[in-house]
């Protein structure tokens, strides 16, 4: 796993706040329940990330959470940032102390490579994007089935 549980959960949050007009809440337990998460634990992702500034909250009963600003402008890092902060990608995969590059682990070269990818990725893809990427999906994946679905009721 590149990032943590919570990480994980709140970026499918993330995608299904994206999702909800501007303006609306949306209550936790809407969202664990949509998403299959923890309502509890869910709960203390949610209220971390608007204190970190990623999330708006509201109270009552129209209230909840909504993102702070718009999904193409919230990159995946800045999740993962300020769940997990980036120290583990930093960190020598072997546990060594000291790895660098003038006294590297032995799998030192190939993980800076890997690292330095993942983090690109982390830091160009945002919740606007993986939301289009699953609407494309679902997509294809309903065309599939109408095909397969007219496919055997013709040769049934």
């Amino acid at each position: 796993m590149i990032y943590s549980r919570a990480s994980e959960y709140a970026i499918r949050a993330f995608m299904h706040l994206a999702q909800v007009p501007d303006g609306r809440y949306v209550m936790v337990k809407q969202i664990a329940e949509r998403e299959k998460i923890p309502g509890h634990f869910l709960a203390k992702i949610l209220q971390q990330l608007a204190r970190k500034g990623l999330l708006r909250s509201s109270k009552g009963p129209n209230g909840g959470f909504a993102l702070r600003q718009p999904a193409s402008q919230i990159a995946l890092v800045h999740i993962v940032e300020a769940l997990d902060g980036l120290a583990d990608f930093e960190k020598c995969v072997s546990g060594l102390a000291e790895c660098t590059d003038d006294a590297p682990c032995p799998m030192h070269d190939a993980w800076k490579d890997l690292r330095s990818r993942i983090m690109e990725y982390l830091e160009r893809t945002t919740i606007a994007d993986l939301v289009k990427a699953l609407e494309e999906k679902r997509k294809t994946l309903e065309k599939t089935r109408r095909t397969r679905t007219m496919a055997l009721t013709q040769h049934g």
